[in-house]
């Protein structure tokens, strides 16, 4: 397999490396994070929670919004959205209720459930960075995050599900 090419020393790290490898090297970094937070926030009492149930809590963040909104905000249909709402209901971590301003809106809010599992996700992220660092190197860490920050814009996309999606 391509991207399995190793020397007996380690990893191969050739002077030729093909782009391609590069938006997959960088995938696989974001999955090994996703797969390493899951682990841990179903040990500390979120099992069901799934890497796109983060996207969506973030997508409704502190002041809630209507399924149409966050539709909009995950690149996803209305109908993707509310199915997604439903799951997330189920499991404890959104609750649906009218809007104060507009009685014909409903809109949907985190739980007391749904910010810890966000509250624990970022500490957890913070234990995976600091292993990073030890790793790699806390200046290694640094100067990679300060490279990433160079060629990706400074806002954050939550519409992954959308584009994944097709």
């Amino acid at each position: 397999m391509w991207l399995s090419k190793q020397r007996a020393s380690g990893p191969a790290v050739p002077d030729d490396t093909p782009g391609f490898e590069l938006p997959l090297r960088l995938f696989l970094g974001f999955r090994v994070l996703i797969d390493e937070l899951h682990a841990e926030l179903a040990r500390q009492g979120h099992p069901d929670v799934r890497p796109m149930h983060g996207f969506v809590m973030q997508a409704i963040g502190t002041d809630g919004v209507t399924a149409v909104e966050l539709g909009r905000r995950l690149g996803v249909s209305k109908q993707a959205a509310g199915k997604t709402i439903g799951t997330l209901e189920h499991l404890g971590y959104v609750e649906r209720g009218s809007d104060p301003h507009d009685a014909r809106r409903k809109i949907v809010r985190l739980t007391g459930r749904g910010v810890d599992s966000l509250v624990r996700s970022a500490r957890i992220f913070d234990d995976l960075r600091a292993r990073w660092a030890r790793t790699l190197g806390e200046e290694r860490l640094r100067a990679l995050e300060a490279d990433l920050r160079a060629v990706t814009p400074d806002a954050f996309r939550l519409d992954v599900p959308g584009w994944f999606g097709g």
